[in-house]
């Protein structure tokens, strides 16, 4: 079965009737159809209603010949998953920025999400080379080998590579499959880097105040 994670609560839902509903309108009719299918101008509107937090999710997708252009979101403004505050906003903000524009310009999505790279190797590691290159360089070593690979192979995507040493906002030719790919590596680094530490330094806390209660009360009793 078809699944979809809500992007305002991050639930996974199962694609039913009750989770989502498609319609087509266009031009001429509600249906814009004909004998060979859809006319010419006619549009999918896809609408998710998550059964969590009652939000609804929109797409549009061209079907008709004339229109065969569209495929956005409609709502929200982008997929972007929605991160803890304790992920400096700055980085938030290049990521969703990154995501909302990536069918529109594949290119300016992926010097955003370069940008949003070099701002977490920077906030994270506390690198503070203005080269992308030589920052990624010093990462080696302190994290795990294959996540290193990883995030050193983003300058083998496209054409990336050859002006990842340049300058950070330089805007480079890219398709949207490779873009995306940028976004999902940002998001898996967010997960690893900035959640991992968090929920480790809560239970961290969270066990050394319940030894300090039990140490506490142990003297009371003695």
């Amino acid at each position: 079965m078809s699944s979809f994670q809500c992007p305002y609560c991050s639930n996974i839902m199962a694609l039913s009737d009750d989770t989502l509903q498609n319609r087509f309108p266009g031009f001429r009719n509600h249906h814009d159809t004909d004998i060979y299918g859809y006319g010419e101008s006619c549009i999918q509107i896809a609408f998710h209603m998550c059964p969590n937090c009652k939000e609804y999710t929109i797409f549009a997708l061209g079907k008709g010949a004339k229109v065969s252009d569209i495929n956005t979101v409609i709502r929200p403004k982008s997929l972007a998953k929605q991160f803890p505050d304790y992920i400096p906003k700055a980085i938030r903000q290049d990521y969703e920025e990154s995501c909302a524009i990536i069918n529109l310009s594949p290119k300016a999505s992926a010097t955003l999400s370069r940008r949003c790279l070099q701002g977490m190797i920077r906030d994270f590691w506390n690198v503070r080379e203005s080269n992308l290159s030589k920052a990624i360089e010093q990462l080696e070593g302190k994290i795990p080998a294959t996540q290193w690979k990883v995030i050193n192979g983003v300058r083998r995507i496209g054409n990336i590579g050859a002006h990842m040493e340049k300058d950070i906002n330089l805007i480079v030719d890219i398709e949207p499959g490779e873009a995306e790919k940028l976004i999902k590596l940002i998001e898996l680094l967010m997960e690893q880097w900035y959640i991992n530490r968090h929920q480790q330094d809560s239970l961290y806390t969270d066990i050394i105040g319940i030894d300090e209660a039990k140490q506490s009360e142990r003297k009371r009793t003695e």
